[in-house]
């Protein structure tokens, strides 16, 4: 059998929605994400005890169970708990987000803990605040030493996207299958796809590398 790439290109449209759905749904639960878990790992590495077993047991539960489960019990369990329905997209937002943020505070505890000692001691021997500690001399120390590890955790967001499929969403696989129904030919429109999320994949680590240098010239600058 020959290859027929028209029949994928005749309905490119359902292509570029699905990017567009997956570039969105990766770009909002990398936010989120981040944020949860630089709020999580504050919790682990804190001095109350219910606060450390809470983001401790957070993280188990959100790494120790597939992602696929998860959204299953987000999108079809919570509307029979609570009466309210979720669109597919803020199923996807809000697990995503929430899985994310598990591995992610995992990260940035291992990048606040490589902090050297000294650091902390000096900035309270001058008077500085605990919170304005972490904020200003801290935290955006640990951000630089685990640039690389936050870049792949994106990238895992990105190839994880295309299990909203399962809900409906109608993210690039999702798009793949509505074209394989239409045209009756499969191998097209999955290897099409699979270029797209390679392209996306590289374009996402080549502007890691372009902000990690400009990172490592500001700081040899200053």
């Amino acid at each position: 059998m020959k290859l027929d790439f028209s029949s994928v290109w005749q309905y490119w449209p359902f292509l570029y929605h699905g990017a567009l759905t997956t570039l969105k749904i990766t770009a909002i639960t990398a936010v989120f994400g981040f944020l949860l878990g630089v709020l999580l790992s504050l919790i682990k590495i804190s001095k109350c005890r219910p606060l450390v077993w809470f983001g401790n047991f957070y993280t188990s539960i959100f790494r120790g169970t597939p992602l696929l489960v998860q959204l299953c019990i987000v999108h079809f369990g919570l509307p029979q708990l609570t009466g309210m329905t979720l669109t597919t997209m803020q199923s996807g937002v809000l697990t995503f987000s929430l899985n994310s943020a598990a591995y992610i505070s995992e990260i940035f505890r291992g990048g606040i803990n490589a902090i050297d000692r000294g650091q902390y001691e000096a900035a309270m021997s001058l008077g500085v605040g605990y919170r304005d500690m972490m904020k200003d001399i801290i935290l955006p120390q640990a951000v630089k030493h685990i640039l690389p590890s936050l870049v792949n955790e994106a990238i895992s967001l990105l190839k994880e996207s295309s299990i909203l499929s399962y809900i409906g969403a109608v993210e690039l696989l999702r798009a793949a299958d509505q074209i394989t129904v239409l045209t009756f030919r499969f191998f097209e429109p999955y290897l099409v796809i699979a270029v797209i999320y390679y392209v996306l994949v590289m374009l996402l680590s080549m502007v890691a590398s372009w902000i990690e240098r400009w990172v490592n010239r500001s700081d040899r600058v200053l």
